[in-house]
């Protein structure tokens, strides 16, 4: 029997090395367990920002866990007041708190409680969070949704002739240029709707038109248009033409008017005759006696 005990308690002492090694695996194994209970407690959220132009439909993934015992979604919208969408599987019911019919879920929320919002307007632009609960614990995914409005381009000339491009109320601002070089920096007037109009003015001359380009990120667009001199700026261009001929003609009747005078001045000095001499203008003096 002594002879058991020794073989079975008696080993061989572990090496510190070797216990080193195994208290850190230990350590590691345990930081592991520690850090997937913390996960499974208190869920894994996600942020993401997403776009949606305004009057399109925006679906917003929220992934089933088996075993899931609820999901909800909790909307909470810039404008207007907040509204949640609930699932049961213990009752098998659905429930609706001061959300639009717009709002609804995108198929069986017991299979997949995607979400899915038809015909996006202004006011939907907000923060989504989707809450699935299983005996693990609680995930979150949540949504920043920004809405798109794209701006209305119009293309005109003003009253000077100039092609004026405006890309009105648009969300976020759009971006103006112009096929020709342009010298014009664009105007931005914001709106209490958090659009933003911007105008850029055409200023560079061009006789066969230009082309006025919107860059958004909800799309691209262009228009063209060819702006011809107003009646106003014809005659206003007639006057200054006319002006200028006036005064280039005064002009050249001051030239000449002074040419006249000089040269007149030096056909004077040139020809002005010499004074006689004064036994000249005493008169012809008499050879013969006087008469006795």
């Amino acid at each position: 029997m002594g002879s058991s005990q020794h073989g079975g308690w008696c080993k061989k002492p572990t090496s510190p090395t070797n216990a080193r090694a195994t208290l850190k695996g230990v350590r590691k194994a345990t930081y592991t367990i520690v850090l997937f209970t913390i996960t499974a407690v208190t869920g894994a959220t996600g942020h993401k920002r997403v776009s949606v132009t305004v009057g399109n439909s925006s679906v917003l993934i929220c992934s089933p866990k088996p075993n899931m015992t609820m999901a909800t979604w909790k909307i909470n919208p810039k404008a207007g007041g907040p509204c949640s969408l609930g699932y049961r599987a213990d009752q098998n019911m659905t429930d609706r708190t001061n959300c639009s019919e717009s709002i609804n879920w995108k198929f069986r929320p017991d299979q997949d409680p995607t979400f899915e919002i038809q015909q996006v307007g202004r006011a939907h632009e907000g923060s989504y969070t989707c809450e699935v609960v299983v005996a693990e614990g609680n995930f979150h995914t949540s949504y920043y949704l920004t809405v798109l409005v794209p701006p209305r381009l119009t293309l005109y000339c003003d009253d000077q002739g100039n092609p004026v491009c405006k890309a009105a109320a648009g969300k976020p601002a759009a971006q103006i240029s112009w096929v020709l070089e342009n010298n014009s920096t664009p105007k931005e007037e914001g709106h209490d709707d958090g659009t933003v109009t911007v105008v850029s003015k055409f200023t560079a001359y061009s006789t066969n038109g230009t082309t006025c380009i919107v860059s958004h990120l909800a799309g691209n667009w262009s228009k063209s248009i060819a702006c011809h001199p107003t009646k106003s700026s014809t005659r206003f261009l007639h006057c200054v033409i006319s002006l200028a001929s006036l005064l280039s003609l005064l002009f050249l009747l001051a030239v000449l008017h002074l040419y006249t005078f000089w040269d007149s001045r030096t056909m004077r000095k040139q020809y002005k005759p010499r004074p006689l001499p004064s036994a000249e203008l005493s008169g012809p003096r008499s050879n013969s006696a006087p008469e006795q």
